[in-house]
């Protein structure tokens, strides 16, 4: 059976950063959460750099559970998520994207960057007609973020080289997916082309 056809996107005039859970909770090893993902790390520095130099609107999530009872179900299926609490070293933004003071943070919940934030109505106060969406993991809140950027009309942008996941195979198959339907998958290279004048 052959692939569904379909169009490739062109990036809007005001797209957005969205970095999706670049905490240390999921960037050191150390968590119970983490990885070593230094290429990550790098592409998202280079697209930083270019979103900050073109004034162009950027977004962090980070996981943080504030109450006992809150995503309850999810936290059960994976109890290592009880580490992300108020304050701690593993819900700070690493360090190394050197986040400024004027780029917000979404604290979510769930996988979604979206799902039970403010970040549709952010999105929209800053007048974004596309969404780059870079971070950890592929198969999981790059996912659900990457989907519910679509769900909310917008035209969405994976750079392959700036997502990461603890299984090599499932980031495969889930950038095939996210391309196949929801997403361009792109590289950084090519993002920044598309900025820069």
């Amino acid at each position: 059976m052959s692939d569904l056809q379909r169009e490739s996107q062109t990036l809007g005039m005001r797209p957005a950063l969205i970095l999706v859970d670049l905490s240390n909770g999921f960037t050191d090893p150390k968590s119970p959460l983490g990885g070593d993902y230094p290429q990550v790390i790098a592409a998202n520095q280079k697209l930083l750099n270019v979103f900050r130099k073109a004034r162009l609107p950027i977004f962090f999530t980070s996981v943080v559970y504030k109450t006992g009872a809150q995503a309850r179900v999810f936290r059960d299926r994976i109890p290592a998520l009880d580490v992300l609490t108020p304050g701690n070293e593993w819900v700070k933004i690493d360090s190394r994207l050197n986040r400024q003071s004027h780029e917000p943070v979404i604290e979510k919940q769930w996988a979604s960057g979206f799902f039970k934030t403010n970040l549709a109505d952010l999105l929209a106060a800053q007048k974004v007609d596309s969404l780059v969406v870079t971070g950890l993991t592929t198969s999981g809140c790059v996912r659900a973020t990457a989907v519910d950027g679509l769900q909310y009309d917008y035209k969405v942008f994976v750079p392959r080289d700036a997502v990461g996941d603890r299984n090599s195979s499932a980031h495969a198959a889930n950038l095939f997916d996210l391309h196949a339907k929801y997403a361009d998958v792109v590289s950084v290279n090519d993002i920044i082309k598309r900025i820069e004048p």
